[in-house]
């Protein structure tokens, strides 16, 4: 008897933990936010004027499947670097715990599932534009990051489409509404992932990643592209009122979020540590859906 519950709780492990290297090997997290403009982007499309939470749903586990295709393919290509990093050496390709045939299967079957539910449930042209997106990251943006910091740039490009996507699947074009939201979350990246690079330099710079837009690393110039970058928020910001995509609570609502990050960012700018790169981190991970909520809820009322 015991010997059945012990072998039942090493299944349990072993399952629980395949189920934990999966979500790794697709950055949760990281994954939930980027789908989660996608689906907001779906719900401010004009056409969209009831909300289906069946399609909602669908949307969710395609995004998810695109967007998680396109980070095993990123690990599985920086297995070796992601070793040498402490922040990724845990990671099941790095790792050696998932082989790189199991990784690449999940990336084309994931890939494969998610542009289908895209394009079969919503249009052609959302499944379109997210294998644009995929491919951007996988294949520009992944390597590009050992050769220029213009690969922020890059890879700003697929972290910014989710909204094109989102848009969409939900208003059949590509019109101005998309292509603004899309420049909110484009701009967004740059004192977000700056400050990410600045935290990780250290562990980045042994990996052989240039990511910070000073070959000097973190400094006073990559402090004030932080603040250059906050402050292009403050007109794109204006753009979903001018628009029509929102009112004016929202316009004000994101004006404020602007105003915060450009201030996180002069902070950093004048503190010169990694404790006020952490402060614009965290704040930009709290911009996003207070920006995105916003609009969302004023379109509703």
């Amino acid at each position: 008897m015991k010997q059945v519950e012990t072998v039942k709780q090493n299944s349990s492990l072993t399952i629980g933990g395949k189920v934990k290297d999966y979500m790794l090997l697709i950055k949760f997290s990281l994954s939930f936010m980027v789908v989660f403009s996608a689906v907001i982007s779906y719900l401010l499309a004009p056409k969209v004027v009831t909300y289906d939470w069946g399609m909602i749903i669908l949307l969710f586990i395609g995004g998810m499947l695109v967007t998680g295709s396109a980070n095993a393919v990123n690990q599985i290509v920086e297995r070796n670097t992601d070793a040498l990093m402490k922040r990724t050496a845990k990671r099941p390709v790095a790792s050696g715990r998932m082989s790189t045939t199991e990784g690449w299967t999940f990336a084309v079957v994931a890939l494969v599932a998610g542009l289908f539910i895209l394009g079969y449930f919503f249009n052609l042209l959302s499944a379109g534009v997210a294998l644009v997106s995929w491919f951007i990251y996988a294949y520009m943006y992944t390597p590009l990051k050992k050769v220029s910091s213009v690969s922020v740039l890059v890879g700003a490009v697929p972290g910014g489409l989710p909204c094109l996507i989102g848009w969409a699947a939900g208003q059949d074009d590509l019109s101005a509404g998309g292509w603004v939201l899309f420049a909110i979350q484009f701009f967004w990246q740059f004192p977000h992932f700056w400050a990410i690079a600045w935290i990780a330099h250290k562990d980045y710079s042994n990996a052989g990643f240039k990511l910070m837009p000073s070959t000097d690393g973190p400094g006073k110039y990559s402090a004030i592209q932080s603040v250059i970058y906050s402050l292009i928020l403050i007109p794109v910001g204006i753009l979903p009122y001018l628009v029509g995509i929102s009112g004016m609570v929202s316009c004000i609502i994101v004006g404020v979020a602007n105003l915060f990050m450009i201030w996180q960012s002069v902070r950093l700018y004048r503190e010169m540590e990694t404790k006020a790169a952490r402060r614009v981190m965290f704040s930009s991970y709290i911009y996003l859906p207070i920006v995105l909520l916003a609009l969302l809820a004023d379109k509703i009322h």
